[in-house]
């Protein structure tokens, strides 16, 4: 039986909860203090057995608050766990190389997926990201510039948008 590990801080835009693997991998993350809000997201393949809670997880709660307080690299390269299909897992990698400070569009992003045509698949992968923020789905807006739709709401994406562009 695998035992997962969770922390929540307050940030900027309201409490930040990660759920860590064993070996410090980010199996879900997002903006909200209940952890039952992220286990659920985790794919079956890799759920825990147990959830127990830490005050801090080293390097992942490192590098949540150096990202708020303005190193928006500091979260590229934690590890991230996630499974799904192959073009979801894909597209996850994919969106880990948009550099912080930049978006793209749904249509942009199914593109740097290899699959221009997928573009409904692009914010599928986006809508079933269980790692925010170290998976930065909030840099995927709508054509035209528009914010588009976030787990966590509107106005965090939008906050996280315009940290990232100062």
């Amino acid at each position: 039986m695998s035992i997962a590990y969770w922390s929540t801080m307050d940030t900027e835009i309201g409490p930040f909860t990660a759920v860590v693997a064993g070996d410090g991998a980010v199996l879900a993350s997002g903006w909200t203090a209940d952890v039952g809000e992220l286990t659920p997201l985790i794919s079956p393949s890799l759920a825990p057995g147990e959830v127990h809670q830490r005050q801090d997880l080293g390097p992942v709660s490192t590098a949540i608050r150096r990202y708020h307080d303005g190193d928006l690299d500091a979260v590229a390269d934690v590890e991230v766990r996630q499974r799904s299909g192959a073009f979801r897992e894909h597209a996850w990698e994919i969106l880990r190389k948009v550099p912080a400070g930049e978006s793209v569009s749904y249509a942009e992003y199914a593109a740097l997926a290899e699959n221009p045509a997928a573009v409904r698949a692009a914010a599928s992968a986006c809508a079933k990201n269980a790692a925010a923020l170290f998976v930065p789905c909030h840099r995927v807006v709508r054509t035209g510039g528009g914010v588009g739709n976030f787990r966590w709401g509107v106005p965090a994406k939008q906050w996280l948008l315009t940290h990232e562009a100062a």
